[in-house]
Parts: C-alpha cells; structure tokens; sequence
C-alpha cells in the first residue's frame, strides 16, 4: 500500500481560456472542470487509476466537498477531523499549456489537529511500502513538521518520499545529515532554490543536451544526506541521481494543454514502477511518461495507464559521481 499525506489539500476549480490571459480583460471560458486536490491527493488519483492499492490521508470534516469528490474519483481515504474547510484553489491554463495558479493558503490547524494527523500517519504508515509527503503546509504548521514526520517514520518499515517547496522544503534539507527521506522530487526552482543557483539556468542546460548542472546540484544534495533525487524539469525532462549513478530522461514531444498536477503524477509514475520492481533508470522513464501524460491532458485531469507511453520517453546513464559516506 501507498499512504499519501496531504496537511493543505484543496478543491481544484481549472478554467479553460481559448486566447492568453490578459489582466483587466474579460474572458471567454471554454470549459471548466473540478477536481479533488493537492499534490498527495493528487498522487493517490493517479496511482487509484493504476490500480495501485493506495490511502489518502488528509484533514477533513466528513461533510466537506473534497470527501465527495473522493468517494466520487474511488480513492480510498482517510480524514482527520478539523474544524476549518478544505481550501479551494483557481487554475487557468491558456491555449499552449501556461498556467497561472491561484492557491489560498487553507485553514489553519490546530495544535491538536496536527498531533492527530501526525499520529494518523505513524499508525497507517504501519502497512504501507511508501509513505509519501506532498504539498505546502497549512497555517499553524510547523515549517519542519515534515522533517519532523521524517525522522519518526525512519524507524518503521517503509520508504519516504517528500514533494514539497519553499521554508517546509529548506527545512527537511537541513535535516538531511540526520533525517533524509528516500526521495526527494523537486522542480527546477525548487532544486535551484536548495543549491543557491537558478532554474533556468537548469532547464536551459538540459533543453541543450547539457545535464551536468542538473546532476551537480543533485549531487550536492546526495553530499548532505539525501538519498535519491528526482528533479523534474518540465518539457526538458528529468533528472534522477543516487549514490549508484544518474540519468537523464527526455519526453517526446507533445502539445501542452495543463501543467496541473504534472509533476504530481511523475511522482506517481516513479512509485508505480519501483513498487513493481523496476530499476533506477525504468522508474525514470515511468516518472517521465506519466509527467508528460499529464501536461497533455486538461484542467487538472490525470493520466490512466492507458494514456501513457513509456517507450516514447528516452533515458539515457549519465557519469557516476562519487559521494563521501554519510552515517
């Protein structure tokens, strides 16, 4: 089983434009679409569709919308009571695939609340193969509640993965010494953000056959505990790096139609391949296909085994770097 956590879940409102988004202009929708959210949930649709036994946890009052629209997509899960309503967020994805998001912040969680939810965690992570943590952090959360859940589960029997940004991000970076999930999966602006360098800088590099960047920022985490990094870099692909090696991944091409949730479901992608028992460079062609299923898809719609091609995707062994040993 695959326990998803989502602390700022959300309901996803996607609106369609047919022409660029102009502020101050009034806009024609062509379509709009409603979908559970946040990127744990988002994960657990994606791997629900697969058939990959997975449980999303999530804080939730039983009679907030998001548990309908669970019941609705079939993903099984589970709520921590809370007191405020789940968020919802505004994406508008133009002709082209640029998207702008608009993402409250949530409700608050109280300090009981949290406790609760970091108990619901330890308790189903019990059963599960992977545990993974995705997403911001609501007000009243801790920036290092991830770590924090990190270093409890690094006792249980199951792997961890962490996919989120920003302070909650920089703050299970500084714990890697002592706490390092299994998987880290950030983006090019994230990756840059942990390593002091820009993220076009990276996508630019890659776009142009060139890695090296990639790897050595990946690198450098490895260097200060991390495990394994997925750095996803949108139409230029991926990059993934362990202490064993690194490869680069390159999608086809595709007509971009939404963003939303792309890099959710390479997350997907990659755990559906490893729980199957696939190597290192099969779990990055995975994570890729599904990433690049998703962006072709609308609204905040994720891919079906059936929509996805992994022998479109190219992956390619990059030099093995050498890191010194971390106890």
């Amino acid at each position: 089983m695959i326990l998803t956590v989502t602390p700022n879940p959300s309901i996803d409102r996607t609106v369609t434009l047919d022409s660029p988004l102009v502020r101050g202009a009034v806009h024609r929708v062509r379509s709009v679409s409603t979908e559970p959210g946040g990127k744990g949930v988002n994960v657990a649709r994606a791997l629900t569709l697969a058939g990959v036994d997975t449980v999303a946890l999530l804080p939730a009052i039983a009679t907030d919308p998001i548990v309908t629209a669970l019941r609705d997509a079939e993903v099984a899960f589970v709520c921590v009571p809370t007191a405020g309503a789940v968020r919802s967020n505004i994406t508008i994805t133009e002709t082209g695939g640029t998207t702008t998001k608009l993402n409250e912040p949530g409700a608050a969680l109280h300090a009981q609340t949290l406790q609760a939810l970091t108990a619901a965690v330890l308790e189903h992570a019990e059963r599960a193969s992977w545990v993974v943590l995705s997403g911001s952090l609501p007000p009243g959360v801790p920036d290092s509640w991830y770590a924090e859940v990190v270093a409890l589960l690094a006792t249980m029997d199951c792997r961890v993965a962490v996919d989120t940004s920003e302070a909650p991000l920089s703050a299970l970076a500084a714990a890697f010494d002592r706490y390092a999930p299994d998987l880290i999966k950030p983006n090019a602006e994230e990756l840059a953000g942990l390593v002091g360098s820009n993220a076009s800088t990276f996508e630019d590099a890659v776009a142009h056959g060139d890695p090296e960047p990639v790897v050595a920022a990946a690198g450098e985490l490895i260097e200060r505990g991390a495990r394994t990094v997925l750095a996803t870099l949108g139409a230029a692909g991926a990059v993934l790096v362990d202490r064993s090696g690194s490869w680069l991944a390159t999608p086809p091409p595709i007509v971009a139609r939404s963003t939303v949730g792309a890099g959710d479901s390479s997350l997907a992608g990659y755990l559906r391949a490893h729980i199957a028992g696939a190597d290192m460079a099969e779990c990055l062609r995975m994570a890729v296909a599904y990433g690049s299923a998703a962006a072709a898809l609308p609204g905040s719609a994720l891919p079906s085994p059936a929509q996805i091609d992994p022998d479109a995707v190219r992956v390619a062994p990059l030099s093995l770097i050498s890191h010194p040993t971390h106890s």
